[in-house]
């Protein structure tokens, strides 16, 4: 029955790289974040399954939740169109695209051939704790900063999708 935990662990993280890989290879920009909402549920499961339900609740909430409809909302409002490359470049992007996926999947492979074949629970994220790291002197700056961060992204796609009188 130890297996179980393993196998799904394995399930879930081939199902996100497979998104993964959808997500940055699709032309339509919907498409792509349909795909990215699929790689946020499967983290979610993997957070589920190394012993940490707090995180994952969060990863659905928060990130496949509220953000994914925040980038959904900016792609309909900047009626983004399909991707086209420019003439001449196709044959430069196919091979860098190609090296890049080689280096990615030999660092892959490499990881997986030297870890076991189990999943130990190695989080302990309660809610209690996550508040207190989260809201601690030590993250106060990331944390505003992301809040700056996100307040310029949203005046950024509003001054974008801002109409002329």
């Amino acid at each position: 029955m130890e297996a179980l935990p393993a196998v799904l662990f394995y399930v879930f993280a081939g199902v996100a790289v497979a998104a993964a890989l959808t997500m940055v290879t699709q032309k339509n920009a919907i498409g792509s974040a349909f795909a990215l909402i699929v790689v946020l549920c499967s983290l979610s499961a993997i957070y589920g399954l190394l012993g940490s339900p707090f995180i994952a609740a969060l990863q659905i909430v928060v990130y496949a939740g509220a953000i994914m409809v925040l980038f959904l909302f900016v792609i309909m409002l900047l009626n983004v169109r399909r991707e086209e490359h420019p003439a001449g470049q196709g044959w430069l992007l196919r091979t860098t695209a190609i090296v890049f996926v080689a280096v990615f999947v030999v660092e892959v492979g490499s990881v997986v051939l030297k870890t076991p074949l189990r999943v130990v629970p190695q989080y302990n994220a309660s809610t209690a704790r996550v508040a207190q790291e989260l809201f601690s002197a030590r993250y106060l700056y990331a944390f505003e900063a992301t809040s700056i961060l996100i307040l310029a992204a949203l005046v950024g796609a509003i001054m974008l999708a801002k109409k002329e009188l």
